[in-house]
């Protein structure tokens, strides 16, 4: 667990952080990423943490890769690249930078240590985890196997190195469909998220077995939920995450990954929209579409909001929590997240 108090007096040190409204005008690019959602006392806040973060991966060769979750100054603040898990693995085997900072949690950090073993990975906090990742373990790997002899072990990329190295292939929420009919055998193995699999299974032309794992934001979710929300907001769009209960799904007006929650809405351009997901997803894309009111409550990932601009700057400058893998399950596990960037290339995905 990083401490706070050492970590801000190693900054304090090093870089002037204090709130400033006049550094914060000079900015106003950078703001205007984001102004429908952060105020103007909170970006002079802000504002010199992104100018330091900036400045120090240009004299680091380093990389930020930003998950759609994560909150608005860091996705448009400092990160290189945004998208979600897919496209930033795919982006972590192709930057040439000699630094990845990961803000996204840990599996991801991770994964993209696995697919770049040469290169220096960064997570601002070790402690940012995944219910996810954690409801799963190689051993429990091999009990499915065990239970569904022949079946392929299509594992979602919220899961540890570990589980990747037991699992045949990888897949996230955006090529699962695609990833599981493309198997050879009837029945297909998904770990871990149970209403990931069950959505799958209602598309896919396989039988789906799976493990009893979900996601602690999207868990929470239920269709009465959605339809007390239809109810007292007509003609809104109700827009769901697959790692939703199938109930929820059904109740939504369009379930996808979070890179297709952002192309249904930036396509359709409804007048208002509920995102059944997590908190950030909307006020990353709110700048974008300013003719879309998002609206409603959503469900925060507490683990995504472990990963701040004040940890990004630390860890760059520090370059400590370095992210490693085992030789040989790194091995193993990029053989399983390779086969899925290969197969989502091959598919046009």
């Amino acid at each position: 667990m990083l401490d706070l108090t050492n970590l801000r007096d190693v900054l304090s040190a090093h870089y002037d952080l204090t709130p400033s409204p006049e550094l914060a005008a000079e900015m106003q690019d950078v703001y205007a990423r984001m102004d429908r959602v952060i105020t103007p006392p909170e970006w002079a806040v802000f504002a010199p943490y992104v100018k330091a973060i900036n400045a120090l991966k240009k004299e680091r060769g380093a990389v930020i890769l930003g998950h759609n979750y994560m909150t608005p100054e860091v996705f448009h603040g400092v990160s290189d690249f945004v998208g979600d898990s897919l496209q930033l693995a795919m982006k972590a085997a192709e930057v040439e930078a000699d630094v990845i900072v990961q803000a996204g949690v840990h599996f991801m950090a991770e994964t993209s240590k696995i697919l770049s073993p040469e290169k220096t990975v960064l997570m601002p906090d070790m402690a940012a985890g995944c219910s996810l990742a954690e409801s799963i373990t190689a051993e429990g790997i091999a009990e499915m196997r065990a239970r569904y002899p022949g079946a392929p072990v299509v594992s979602y990329v919220n899961t540890t190195a570990e589980v990747k190295a037991a699992s045949d292939i990888c897949c996230t929420s955006s090529n699962a469909v695609q990833i599981v009919n493309a198997m050879e055998a009837d029945t297909v193995i998904m770990t871990p998220d149970q209403y990931l699999a069950q959505n799958v299974a209602g598309e896919a032309d396989k039988n789906v077995v799976y493990w009893p794992g979900s996601c602690i934001v999207h868990e929470q979710y239920t269709a009465q939920d959605l339809r007390d929300f239809r109810e007292w907001n007509p003609g809104t769009r109700l827009i769901a995450h697959p790692e939703c209960t199938p109930e929820v799904v059904a109740e939504a007006d369009f379930s996808g990954s979070t890179s297709g929650i952002i192309k249904y809405v930036t396509d359709q351009k409804p007048e208002k929209a509920m995102l059944i997901t997590e908190c950030s997803m909307a006020s990353n894309i709110a700048d974008e579409l300013p003719e879309v009111d998002f609206v409603g409550p959503c469900n925060m990932c507490p683990y995504m909001k472990k990963i701040t601009l004040e940890k990004i700057l630390y860890v760059l400058h520090t370059m400590d929590n370095q992210v490693e893998v085992d030789p040989a399950v790194a091995e193993k596990a990029r053989q399983s997240v390779q086969a899925m960037i290969d197969l989502s290339r091959k598919l046009g995905l």
